[in-house]
């Protein structure tokens, strides 16, 4: 359909999910989650899909979360919904691979986190960029922490600063890079060797590599959905996102 903001194809036993919503820069809205998580569920319904691809449309992988739905009401609905989908990655029966080009910010980072596999190009940035809003990365840590090195985690959580698809490998947060022009290629020989798995096999394999993270996510989802929550209701990040909202709206 011309107006959903996340296309959903399936071919040679791998779906693609497109992330399409350049209004905000496939900004993690409500209805982005929603249909992102449908996709997902779509996808493993189908007998013939053995891999699950996520990636976007333009030049911003994700600009993280809808800035305008945070500033108008309470974000504790956002929270939860996006936890679910994080954790719906997680435990989806097949592979996720994220194809990460362009820009990643803030919720959308977290969405690499959850995939099982990660791939972006060399050139690709990355911005944690709550903390200059007032705000933490708080449900995104739950996927985010056990994946990165501590150090690392500090650096980029605190600075807010632009890190490079080549350094996010470094940090743990990709599994690998490569230039840009050969993305595709690369995310197309993954999903190849991923779609000679058993169906059981890959099921299985997956839930024993990410039983500790999903511990995590569901030790913790409570706490940092409240904690977004709160803070995304504070006077000094409402009056942040509001000075950044006005900033960025077009002349």
């Amino acid at each position: 359909m011309a107006d959903e903001l996340v296309h959903y194809s399936a071919a040679d036993a791998v779906a693609t999910l497109v992330l399409d919503s350049p209004h905000n820069r496939n900004a993690l809205s409500r209805r982005l989650v929603t249909e992102l998580a449908a996709g997902l569920d779509r996808a493993e319904a189908d007998p013939d899909v053995r891999v699950v691809v996520i990636r976007q449309e333009g030049p911003v992988f994700c600009s993280g979360a809808d800035l305008s739905e945070a500033a108008g009401g309470s974000m504790e609905e956002g929270a939860r919904g996006l936890i679910s989908l994080l954790r719906r990655i997680v435990t989806l029966d097949k592979p996720v691979v994220a194809r990460v080009a362009g820009a990643v910010r803030a919720g959308g980072i977290g969405i690499v986190g959850a995939c099982d596999v990660a791939i972006a190009s060399d050139d690709a940035t990355f911005a944690l960029t709550e903390v200059r809003l007032g705000l933490a990365p708080a449900v995104i840590s739950l996927v985010l922490l056990p994946r990165m090195h501590s150090r690392s985690a500090a650096m980029t959580f605190l600075s807010g600063s632009v890190f490079t698809g080549l350094e996010a490998a470094d940090d743990g947060l990709v599994t690998w890079t490569t230039p840009e022009g050969e993305l595709d290629d690369e995310i197309a020989d993954i999903c190849a060797s991923f779609a000679k798995g058993h169906p059981q096999g890959l099921r299985e394999t997956k839930r024993l590599l990410n039983k500790a993270l999903l511990e995590h996510i569901d030790a913790g989802a409570d706490e940092m959905a409240a904690l977004s929550a709160r803070l995304f209701a504070s006077e000094e990040a409402r009056e942040a996102m509001l000075a950044f909202l006005n900033r960025t709206k077009p002349a």
